[in-house]
């Protein structure tokens, strides 16, 4: 079996956002996304990949597409394969999110 704690594996930088790998097979893989007060994943796409973000811990920016809405702890959003989609922390506080992409990076 395998098993995390993930409140054990929460880290962050101060230069930008940190990713935590969880979990990763063949078809899909897991993620921490760490972010202090004013860090941002850029606007990105991922083609044939869908990506799920659910947030931990903290407020977020999320962007997808043409909407933008922030988020909080136990909320989730989509990112459909060809959706742009990035995020940012507005602050005052830490953003933790588990991040699941379906198939995963390359």
């Amino acid at each position: 079996m395998n098993w995390i704690n993930t409140s054990k594996v929460i880290r962050f930088s101060e230069e930008k956002l940190t990713k935590v790998s969880l979990f990763r097979t063949d078809r899909f893989m897991v993620d921490l996304y760490c972010l202090k007060p004013g860090q941002v994943q850029k606007p990105h796409v991922h083609e044939g990949i869908d990506k799920v973000y659910y947030i931990v811990e903290g407020e977020g920016s999320f962007s997808v597409g043409d909407e933008e809405r922030i988020l909080g702890r136990g909320e989730a959003v989509l990112a459909s394969a060809g959706q742009e989609h990035g995020l940012r922390n507005p602050g005052p506080d830490p953003l933790v999110i588990l991040v699941l992409m379906a198939p995963p990076l390359p």
